[in-house]
């Protein structure tokens, strides 16, 4: 059964912010760091687990494993993107289903014909209309509790325009989408235009190096929109400073001279410290 912590939070008016997560490491730093919830997409997946592009060769399985393994351990809700869900609406069914079994709070899916891509790939196109409400109706039939939220995402703001995507959302609305994600706002004009337009709470995606990547957590909250996800910032942050670390060592033979955590440091934050202490305390028995 879903947790209502995440439904109670956008009731209440509470913008959320969530870093995406995509491997363990990522997922128990975000979880003692402290942020509300997290968010689990396609792209960082994609790319740590099978070290391909975000285009649809991701299954439904191989980020289900993946979701699992953030759940034993993350206390605060678990967004994931479901892309499509993958494949017809018995697979969406399914994916439904498992989620929420598996403890995740909400779920995003998407108005792309299948197999989807990163929004922001070449070649997005988007189904028809009717396609998406089928997804969002078999997506509420499916969940046991209404605390597992829907999240409807339109790509269709760079492809068709803004007053297609206001026009997808307000029937994504109607057809019981709990939350609404127009993908790909090109300023903060439109962007209020979305809040006036749209009475469903909105999700914002923030990217490092798009048209909107200067506004920060605050100014996105004062624009009253209810979940801010950031999927990128964990992956490029952790690839940049890995890809400075092995050059300097390829080139220097050195492994001083990195700007890296501490080993004690990083032992502890895994979990080292608590075995220590399950050890230390059978051995006294």
């Amino acid at each position: 059964m879903a947790d209502s912590k995440l439904r109670r939070a956008i009731d209440s008016g509470e913008t959320l912010v969530a870093p995406g997560v995509y491997d363990m490491i990522s997922a128990t730093i975000a979880e003692k760091v402290g942020f509300p919830a997290v968010f689990v997409g396609g792209y960082g997946v994609s790319a740590s687990h099978l070290g391909v592009p975000d285009v649809g060769i991701m299954t439904f399985t191989d980020i289900l494993e993946r979701v699992r393994t953030f759940s034993a351990i993350l206390t605060k809700p678990i967004i994931v993107d479901a892309d499509t869900g993958y494949g017809g609406l018995v697979n969406l069914r399914h994916a439904v289903r498992s989620y929420e079994k598996a403890g995740v709070a909400a779920i995003q899916i998407e108005d792309q014909i299948f197999p989807k891509r990163c929004g922001h790939a070449k070649g997005v196109e988007v189904c028809d209309i009717q396609e998406m409400l089928k997804r969002i109706g078999v997506a509420t039939e499916s969940r046991n509790s209404e605390n597992f939220l829907i999240i409807a995402r339109t790509d269709s703001r760079l492809e068709l325009g803004l007053e297609e995507a206001i026009k997808r959302a307000e029937a994504y609305s109607e057809a019981g989408a709990d939350l609404i994600f127009v993908e790909s706002p090109q300023t903060v004009d439109e962007m209020k235009i979305l809040k006036q337009s749209i009475k469903t709470p909105l999700v914002f995606k923030m990217v490092p190096d798009g048209n909107l990547s200067d506004l920060s957590s605050k100014v996105l909250t004062d624009l009253g929109f209810s979940i801010l996800i950031y999927p990128t910032l964990g992956f490029l942050s952790a690839a940049n400073a890995i890809q400075q670390a092995f050059n300097e060592f390829k080139t220097t033979g050195l492994v001083k001279k990195q700007t890296m955590q501490r080993f004690d440091e990083f032992s502890n934050m895994i979990g080292f410290e608590e075995i220590y202490s399950f050890e230390d305390r059978w051995d006294d028995q």
